[in-house]
């Protein structure tokens, strides 16, 4: 998973990134850094009467989902469906290690069960 190892694109996204961390600002996908696009904070209200009024926090709250649609549509785009191989492969994989767990377990059990009823009967616990 490429969104999970540590910035190794450029540089340019590392530094990117670390402004973005600084100023506060949530982390841009890293197709938006490459292209080199820059989004740009929303404006703060200044002076005596800075509580936002309802229109403000409505804008805000729709940019924000609307910047989350953009993000969600972007990592879209990097999903790749597996091929008809690459599933039959992994089903193999999965079925294996199922019935190869199984028969672990069975044996590991038989041997406790094995364990205990020869240890009851030593003790006189059953007949």
């Amino acid at each position: 998973f490429e969104s999970l190892r540590p910035c190794q694109i450029e540089s340019k996204i590392c530094a990117a990134e670390g402004a973005a961390q600084r100023n506060g600002s949530s982390m841009a996908s890293k197709a938006t850094l490459v292209n080199g696009e820059e989004r740009q904070a929303p404006a703060r209200r200044q002076g005596a009467n800075s509580k936002p009024n309802m229109f403000d926090k409505v804008a805000g709250v729709w940019h924000d989902f609307t910047r989350f649609l953009s993000d969600v549509r972007a990592e879209m785009r990097k999903v790749v469906a597996p091929s008809r191989k690459e599933v039959e492969v992994t089903t193999w994989v999965v079925l294996v290690s199922v019935f190869l767990f199984g028969l672990f377990f069975f044996i590991v059990d038989t041997i406790f069960s094995f364990g205990i009823d020869h240890l009851l009967q030593r003790l006189g616990g059953t007949q």
